[in-house]
């Protein structure tokens, strides 16, 4: 090794650090610490929604991007007022079209947009030839089995390619006043999966959080899983 130079696991956590934006994730903890105590937020951690009846779209014309950079940010305002029925996102309806209607990968939007994407030269999801999107959504189909015979999905440090920190990197939901939790992109193919098994509920990334929704005893309640021993 040269002088100066880090260990390799060494550097891939740093990268993931940058990645998941830990040290300004530190500070907000430890500010919602101080304002609300225990019962506070933290960035990415995991919450625990009923993917078919507690959970919608999100939609806020006009307003910032709240993404997983985002997470644990307690925001008051009425950002939390404009939803849209989940079902509309071209994924959550690829998913169904073949897990519940039979249509091969290949009939459903979601493949065709990945290979137009591949056509200009793009790399979506990690995918780089045709043999790489087939092989992801092979993948898919065996978490899907996988999971219908489990009756949960996985936490994402129970997955063997686990991220950084906490539940960074699983379906990204924000924290609404009244408790519904609003999807927000990323984790969609879980999210499909869970609310088409009609599982009682998907372990999330908590992403903004509305200070009702604290007040309220709503994020005390997301916390838990009732999977827990």
């Amino acid at each position: 090794m040269t002088h100066g130079a880090l260990p390799g696991g060494i550097f891939q956590d740093l990268v993931r650090a940058i990645e998941a934006q830990r040290p300004r994730k530190f500070l907000r903890d430890l500010l919602n610490r101080l304002r609300f105590g225990v019962e506070g937020p933290l960035s990415d951690m995991a919450v625990f929604p009923d993917p078919v009846r507690g959970t919608e779209g999100f939609f806020w014309p006009g307003g910032p991007k709240l993404r997983r950079h985002s997470s644990g940010l307690v925001l008051d305002g009425d950002w939390d007022l404009e939803r849209s029925p989940v079902q509309e996102g071209f994924k959550f309806t690829s998913c169904h079209m073949h897990w519940v209607e039979g249509a091969d990968w290949e009939e459903t939007p979601v493949f065709r947009d990945i290979m137009v994407k591949l056509e200009r030269g793009e790399a979506p999801d990690g995918c780089r030839t045709v043999e790489d999107v087939k092989e992801r959504y092979s993948r898919l189909d065996r978490i899907f089995a996988e999971t219908r015979q489990r009756g949960r999905l996985l936490r994402m440090h129970e997955l063997p390619d686990a991220f950084y920190r906490r539940e960074h990197g699983a379906t990204f939901v924000h924290l609404a006043r009244d408790g519904t939790c609003l999807r927000s992109g990323g984790g969609n193919h879980r999210f499909a999966i869970a609310r088409i098994l009609e599982l009682p509920e998907i372990p999330a990334q908590l992403g903004v959080v509305h200070p009702l929704a604290i007040r309220d005893g709503h994020l005390a309640r997301l916390r838990r899983s009732r999977f827990d021993a």
